[in-house]
């Protein structure tokens, strides 16, 4: 008898206790309601090398037809829905006029708020993850890939967590600015190329995980969004606090603009119990009296952002996971895409000794150091994210933050 443990994610993960043999083993002790036993019955066989071996195919055959199940179980979602929160109000002096009703006079303006879509599954863990999308991005970053695999919004609502996906103040479905701006449609989406470490245009980095072919930079390069209102980091960290009041402690996904005011939402909101940041570029936080030199690179130059001591203790009453993909040098070089991560990479380890010196909990990953190589600055809708959402599981797992008891933790 061979029992085999599936366990009901975004792709089956499934091990046969008997043989050992598994398919990306993930969290195969944990209690939860999604995993089931398969008992496999076999024929009597001598445990001597052969049987063992006879077995092991015998089980083998067993877990892929568990796998190709698993891999198409449908979405079970309790519920979903959209909400505002945050943002401004702008009202105009006089009393409107319903027969000139293009004046301003007496009418109102609201703006600046955050904008997200969540799902809720069956059986939902106690905390939500709230996405949220770097520079020219929006939630659509957190959907489908480019070359139409599951992206993190399913991975993790198939790991039973709630997920908001947020559209920042000024940007996709929060576009009502209060602040004016003009759009122009400047070419540059060669550089966004090179920038997001795809490769160097027009080719790909030859162990890249970024999906290739036309059709996905297509759908990638249309998924680009401006701002329509400059950007602000207040105005974005308000408003993602303003959700947090709606949706109660939560679990913060950043990506790259995103966290500077990830860090500035965790400083001004107690509901964020936690930070998975995926290559943070800009604002990184530091206390005034342990803020580094800024960092130069042939891009631009990469400064720390200073706020008081007292503000600074929020970020080490938290865990924080932070990743970076391949492709960043190690040394200075010309090119400016490149240079401007390494710049970036070197702040973030800075930032990262700073808040464990004070007593944080903060790691930083680097792929390649871990084995894992040739990811963009998207790991999280590279070719291999299903491989990035087990490490963020696991990290979720041993902080206590899946809702597992600690006792199954050890």
């Amino acid at each position: 008898m061979h029992a085999v443990k599936v366990i009901y994610t975004s792709h089956a993960l499934v091990i046969c206790h008997s043989c050992a043999f598994s398919i990306n083993p993930l969290h195969v002790d944990s209690p939860d309601p999604f995993v089931t036993e398969w008992n496999m019955q076999t024929r009597t066989i001598p445990r001597t090398a052969v049987a063992g071996l006879r077995t092991a195919f015998t089980c083998v055959a067993a877990v892929l037809f568990a796998a190709t199940a698993m891999a198409s179980e449908p979405l079970q979602i309790q519920s979903q829905g959209s909400v505002i929160a945050g943002g401004t109000v702008q009202q105009q002096p006089g009393t409107f006029d319903p027969l000139a009703p293009t004046k301003p006079d007496g009418q109102s303006y609201h703006g600046d708020h955050v904008y997200a879509f969540y799902q809720v599954p069956v059986k939902a863990r106690p905390l939500p993850i709230v996405m949220w999308h770097g520079a020219g991005q929006s939630s659509k970053s957190w959907e489908t890939t480019a070359d139409g695999r599951e992206g993190f919004q399913n991975l993790f609502l198939r790991r039973r967590f709630t997920t908001y996906l947020i559209d920042q103040p000024r940007r996709g479905k929060a576009g009502r600015s209060m602040v004016e701006s003009t759009l122009k449609p400047v070419a540059d989406e060669q550089m966004w190329f090179n920038q997001f470490r795809i490769g160097l245009w027009p080719e790909y980095f030859r162990d890249s995980q970024f999906p290739k072919g036309e059709a996905a930079l297509e759908q990638f390069f249309r998924s680009v969004t401006p701002n329509t209102g400059p950007y602000d980091i207040g105005v974005v960290s308000d408003g993602v606090v303003a959700l947090l009041e709606k949706t109660g402690p939560a679990i913060l996904f950043t990506h790259s603009q995103a966290g500077g005011p990830g860090w500035m939402t965790a400083i001004k909101s107690p509901n964020v119990r936690a930070i998975v940041a995926f290559e943070p570029g800009s604002s990184f936080v530091f206390a005034k009296d342990d803020a580094p030199a800024p960092i130069p690179s042939a891009f631009d130059t990469v400064a720390p952002v200073v706020v008081s001591p007292e503000e600074f203790k929020a970020l080490t009453r938290i865990p924080i996971l932070v990743l970076y993909g391949d492709n960043i040098p190690e040394k200075p070089m010309r090119m400016p895409a490149q240079d401007s991560w390494r710049a970036r990479l070197e702040m973030a380890r800075a930032w990262r000794d700073s808040v464990n010196r004070q007593g944080g909990n903060v790691t930083l990953i680097h792929l390649p150091e871990i084995g894992i190589r040739g990811n963009s600055h998207f790991p999280f809708s590279d070719l291999n994210n299903v491989q990035i959402a087990d490490l963020v599981s696991d990290f979720l797992q041993k902080q206590h933050l899946d809702g597992t008891p600690k006792e199954h933790h050890e």
